[in-house]
């Protein structure tokens, strides 16, 4: 089944954001050489104010940042000057010449003033992958400012920090995925030496989880937009969910009494898998207005089994 989903994932047109959520994918799975031919096209497809992978005009700020963690491996792997010009011209972009707020949070598209939670999985990783750390938690908390909901440990979805109110105040199940999973590859990635930072992230991961998990489905699914039973149901956020919980127990920030719920997800998604290897019934591209299939549906099922398999081994302790 993953051999499937991996094969039809790479059949798949791809955006930025894509691209990089593919790349990762695969790295995780521990297949190196196809994650740095993915972020190859994306080299050739950089922008010359530093973007990557860009397929189109309405390209966002934050969404080809991507492709930087596997640009980072690429760099290191093959010590290319070529890859170590695009990784700079990357990072450049996000610190000096991306357009942002008045404290420092990046816009989430080039031409609004509008913070997207989309923001979370795309910048911040990047940003520590490259030891940019107090620029990573700064973005962090630029985007919980806006966008976090303490009543219901949910995120909205879009900021408009011109008219300083929400585009769109839905919790969109994909969107606080995306945070999740994206405060996930953070906690991962800071030194030992940011223990307390690490920390205080894993305590709002928890809550996170906890706003989400109220409204799982009995069959293991959630609704598109969380608390609206009346939008469609939808894959990925199980997927999401599940890889962050998985990689959250396997790095001792999350207690294991998650992972029957973390199992759950990963069941119901299996059962998604069509016998041509597409994940159905995620955010359908290229609206993500309606169920059907998405490169990132078919990555985040990659994600969510390579995180399964480095969690499932009986020899680790639990906690």
């Amino acid at each position: 089944m993953l051999e499937r989903v991996s094969k039809t994932l790479l059949t798949m047109q791809r955006y930025s954001w894509e691209q990089g959520v593919a790349a990762q994918a695969f790295l995780e799975l521990g297949k190196t050489d196809l994650a740095i031919l993915l972020v190859r096209d994306a080299v050739q497809r950089q922008g010359s104010d530093g973007r990557l992978a860009l397929m189109r005009t309405g390209e966002g700020v934050t969404d080809p940042a991507a492709n930087g963690e596997a640009l980072s491996v690429a760099v290191n792997a093959t010590k290319e000057p070529t890859l170590q010009s695009a990784l700079d011209a990357m990072l450049n972009y996000l610190l000096k010449a991306a357009p942002r707020a008045a404290d420092g949070t990046l816009f989430h598209l080039v031409d609004a003033k509008e913070i997207w939670i989309d923001s979370m999985y795309m910048a911040p990783p990047f940003l520590a992958v490259v030891g940019q750390f107090d620029e990573t938690l700064k973005q962090i908390q630029g985007l919980k400012k806006r966008l976090w909901n303490p009543e219901k440990k949910l995120y909205s979805h879009m900021w408009n920090e011109e008219r300083q109110t929400f585009k769109r105040a839905a919790c969109w199940g994909v969107g606080n995925g995306w945070a999740a999973a994206g405060i996930t590859r953070v906690i991962r990635t800071l030194p030992e030496s940011m223990l307390s930072e690490k920390q205080e992230l894993a305590v709002h991961l928890k809550e996170l989880l906890d706003g989400c998990l109220a409204y799982q489905r009995q069959d293991g699914l959630f609704h598109d937009v969380l608390d609206q039973p009346e939008t469609f149901i939808e894959t990925n956020v199980a997927q999401m969910l599940a890889y962050s919980i998985y990689r959250g127990i396997r790095g001792g920030w999350l207690p294991a009494t998650y992972r029957e719920k973390a199992d759950q997800m990963r069941a119901a998604a299996h059962q998604k898998v069509d016998a041509s290897g597409y994940v159905q019934g995620v955010c359908g591209a290229p609206i993500f207005d309606r169920a059907g299939t998405a490169p990132e549906g078919q990555a985040f099922f990659m994600l969510m089994e390579a995180a399964w398999e480095d969690y499932r081994p009986a020899s680790r302790k639990e906690i």
